[in-house]
């Protein structure tokens, strides 16, 4: 066999099979003699196109025309439901008996009716849900409220209330108030009935911005919670609780013979109480008439007389016994006294004589003394924190305060 002879059933180009013009695919011949071989786009023909995008003019018409006839019906459709909706008397809210509710406790149906009163007769399909919701979370006492459509005519509403977490005072007026600052209104039988026990806390007003009350019950919270850590009960022994400043809880301590005003500051809450409660007893010993005793510093307390209940001058005796007592105390000459209990104080020539002041806990030392400055020009109190009496309790010797 020749080498050059094609095999049974392969197709060999030749120059006579070729057809078409110069640049175009060649054509072969097929192997069974039935003519040249096509490239299979040939075979197949032209693309066809989408059925919605017709070639012919005539066809995007009536492409058209079906899509207006398709949107008109479903149109139609939905206005013929929302009249047979609306005028069917089975979808429609009858009185106040077709809403429930549940979670009221404080607050009656009498009270949220009246948000749902213009949709008494309305179809229960066009009651606005998340409007109505809004609308009970206005009422004070409803924290969270949910509003639900029961067909075929029936609105359910589930509320959950606030929780009360201390009494608050407004002149004479007494109130509640939650854990957000939301000022609650209770008739004082009412009060009775629940048993509540809080302390009072003054310093949160109706005409103080939200988030305002919301910081100064945070300080309140976070005091709570500190003194009644390690299932301890020392809230208890707190009658009042001054958020005026929230950098400054200023305390009423319940104490024999007349009440001591407590400066806490914003932190460490039960390690102050537990100083103070460690000294109460000492301090009203040496001084009758104390009024006040800040605990915001780290080495010191200062304590504050009442005015007018003091000689203005010390005596000799008073002296020797603040000696003996082991304090070292300084003043002003108006009254005031500062205090160093010597367990906590170190040694006055310790002390560099030109110390500008105490020192203060916490990391916004300048911006609480400037609170603290403040708070006490409104309480007409002298400022704890003058650089020149934290120098006298540093350098002077020990001398009781007595001032008119």
């Amino acid at each position: 066999m020749r080498e050059d002879s094609p095999l049974p059933g392969r197709v060999r180009p030749t120059t006579a099979g070729r057809r078409g013009a110069p640049g175009m695919p060649p054509e072969f011949d097929d192997a069974d003699g039935e003519g040249p071989l096509r490239s299979r786009n040939d075979q197949l023909g032209p693309p066809k196109r989408p059925w919605w995008r017709p070639a012919s003019t005539v066809g995007r018409v009536f492409l058209a025309i079906g899509a207006l006839l398709v949107l008109g019906a479903f149109t139609t459709a939905g206005i013929l439901l929302k009249n047979y909706l609306d005028r069917d008397a089975r979808f429609r809210i009858a009185g106040s008996g077709n809403i429930q509710a549940t979670g009221l406790l404080e607050v009656s149906r009498a009270e949220m009716l009246p948000v749902f009163g213009e949709d008494i007769g309305r179809n229960i399909f066009f009651v606005p849900l998340d409007e109505r919701r809004k609308q009970l979370e206005q009422i004070p006492w409803i924290e969270r409220a949910t509003v639900m459509r029961l067909l075929p005519d029936q609105i359910r509403v589930a509320v959950v209330e606030r929780q009360p977490v201390a009494f608050t005072r407004h002149g004479q007026q007494i109130g509640l108030v939650d854990a957000e600052g939301v000022l609650l209104d209770m008739p004082a039988r009412t009060m009775a009935e629940r048993h509540y026990s809080f302390p009072v806390v003054t310093g949160i007003d109706p005409g103080d911005s939200a988030p305002a009350r919301k910081e100064r019950m945070a300080v309140y919270l976070r005091m709570m919670q500190e003194l009644d850590a390690g299932a301890k009960r020392n809230s208890e022994e707190i009658s009042e609780i001054d958020l005026t400043d929230p950098e400054d809880a200023r305390v009423i301590m319940p104490e024999q013979g007349g009440d001591v005003m407590a400066h806490f500051g914003d932190e460490r809450f039960l390690e102050r109480y537990e100083r103070y409660q460690a000294h109460i007893a000492e301090w009203r010993q040496q001084y009758p008439h104390l009024k006040a005793v800040d605990l915001r510093y780290d080495n010191q307390v200062v304590l504050e007389m009442a005015s007018g209940k003091e000689t203005a001058q010390a005596s000799p005796g008073g002296d020797a016994d603040a000696r003996q007592s082991g304090d070292a105390t300084a003043t002003d000459g108006q009254g005031d006294t500062e205090t160093k209990p010597a367990a906590e104080t170190p040694a006055a020539s310790q002390t560099p004589a030109g110390a500008s002041g105490a020192k203060k806990n916490g990391p916004a030392q300048d911006k609480k003394h400037a609170a603290a400055k403040h708070t006490a020009a409104n309480q007409g109190m002298r400022n704890p924190a003058s650089p020149s009496r934290a120098a006298c309790a540093a350098t002077q010797a020990p001398a009781v305060a007595q001032g008119g």
